[in-house]
C-alpha cells in the first residue's frame, strides 16, 4: 500500500543569496516614493512639512521592512522534492505549507528576473490540477533550479495519472 502523503516541513533551505535578493525588492519598493516626497519636499515650500512627513514615516517604516522581511523569509522558505510529492513553505507575515503529488502536476517552469539574474537565482513554478494555485519555490541556484525542472519532468511523467 502506497505511503500517504502529509504535510509536514520542507527540508531544504533557500539559497542564502536569497536574502540579498528579497532586500533588493524591498529597497525597491521603499525607496521611491521616499524619494519622490522628499524632491517633492524640497521644491514646494509652502507643503514641505506635508511631504516630508509621510517620507520620513515610509523611510522608518521601510528601514524595518527592509532589514526584518528578508531575514524572516529566508527562515521561513523551505521546499523539497521526494518521489511522491513537492512541499513548500513560504511566506513571512502569512506563512503557507503546501504539498503537491507528483500525479497532479501540469508543468513546471523556471522564472529568472532581472534581481535574480544579478543574484544567480531563479524561481521554480510548480502548476498544478488544484484550484489553489502553483507552487512557487523562490530563492534556488540557477543550475539547482534546471536539475529540479529535469527531476520533476522525468518523475511526473513516470507517475500514473491525468494530472486533473
Amino acid at each position: 500500500m502506497a505511503e500517504e502523503l502529509r504535510l509536514r516541513p520542507p527540508h531544504h533551505r533557500v539559497e542564502k543569496r536569497a536574502i540579498g535578493w528579497w532586500t533588493a525588492q524591498a529597497l525597491a519598493t521603499v525607496l521611491p516614493p521616499v524619494i519622490v516626497l522628499v524632491v517633492l519636499g524640497a521644491l514646494i515650500a509652502p507643503a514641505r512639512f506635508w511631504l516630508l512627513l509621510p517620507a520620513v514615516l515610509i523611510a522608518v517604516l521601510g528601514a524595518v521592512y527592509v532589514v526584518v522581511m528578508p531575514q524572516w523569509r529566508y527562515r521561513v522558505h523551505r521546499w523539497e522534492i521526494t518521489d511522491d510529492a513537492v512541499y513548500t513553505a513560504a511566506g513571512w507575515l502569512r506563512q503557507e505549507w503546501r504539498i503537491a503529488p507528483m500525479s497532479r502536476i501540469q508543468t513546471v517552469d523556471t522564472v529568472r528576473g532581472p534581481l535574480q539574474q544579478l543574484f544567480d537565482l531563479s524561481s521554480v513554478t510548480v502548476t498544478t490540477a488544484s484550484a489553489a494555485g502553483p507552487l512557487t519555490i523562490d530563492g534556488v541556484d540557477r543550475e539547482r533550479a534546471t536539475e529540479v525542472v529535469e527531476q520533476l519532468t522525468a518523475t511526473t511523467q513516470a507517475t500514473p495519472g491525468d494530472a486533473t
